[in-house]
């Protein structure tokens, strides 16, 4: 099988949590170490004994036990945020691998619940702790002013998570990656307009700083 294609099927295994417990930066990242044979099949908790038997299934390789070192599998839920406490950090929102947090800087934030794919990734950076992890499917009204059922979409299944939620997440996962390349390579253009230097061009950026510093220091005389 051509490593492309078995890259494909190993991450369309994976549950698309890209939570980052498997040690790489997401699911296709960790399906392609797999591939490589840089990475063991039990490294995915969110995916568990029913991913391992499908990856090991895949492969033709005997299943084997999860490995404790990366997590260990919980019940699927999703963020929540505590609108009134949030102080519009945008911290949660940075550290989201599917852009399902949604707000503004000094505003509160909200979870858009049905795309959350219990990653919690956004628990750690919240500097006023408001943020909480809810059981899927769970009747709430805190911090909400109606009652509702969190992560109806987010069904569980025998490998975590429901097939379809899962292929909805790889490609928000995917439509972010795109949009902080396309954000970064704007950021670069907006640099050499102001300064006619190219980001990652040290030599030209020293040149420039020092011609700089000699018109700043003619100037002054």
């Amino acid at each position: 099988m051509k490593k492309d294609l078995l890259i494909e099927k190993i991450d369309a295994i994976l549950p698309q949590t890209q939570c980052r417990q498997c040690g790489f930066p997401g699911c296709r990242p960790y399906a392609a170490a797999i591939a490589e044979g840089t990475a063991n099949i039990n490294q995915c908790p969110p995916g568990d004994a029913a991913g391992i038997q499908k990856l090991a299934d895949l492969l033709g390789v005997r299943p084997i036990a999860l490995n404790a070192a990366h997590g260990v599998p919980k019940p699927m839920a999703v963020a929540l945020i505590d609108e009134q406490v949030c102080i519009g950090c945008t911290l949660c929102i940075e550290a989201c691998p599917v852009d399902a947090i949604v707000g503004a800087a000094k505003q509160m934030h909200t979870v858009i619940a049905a795309e959350c794919t219990g990653c919690e990734l956004c628990l750690a950076p919240c500097p006023v702790d408001c943020i909480s992890m809810i059981p899927a499917g769970k009747q709430i009204s805190a911090a909400v002013s109606e009652p509702c059922s969190v992560g109806n979409d987010w069904l569980l299944h025998e490998n975590g998570m429901e097939r379809k939620a899962a292929d909805r997440a790889r490609m928000r996962h995917q439509f972010r990656l795109q949009r902080l390349e396309r954000e970064k390579q704007e950021q670069a253009e907006k640099l050499v307009q102001k300064t006619g230097t190219a980001v990652g061009d040290p030599r030209k950026a020293a040149i420039l700083a020092a011609l700089k510093r000699t018109m700043a220091a003619r100037s002054d005389n």
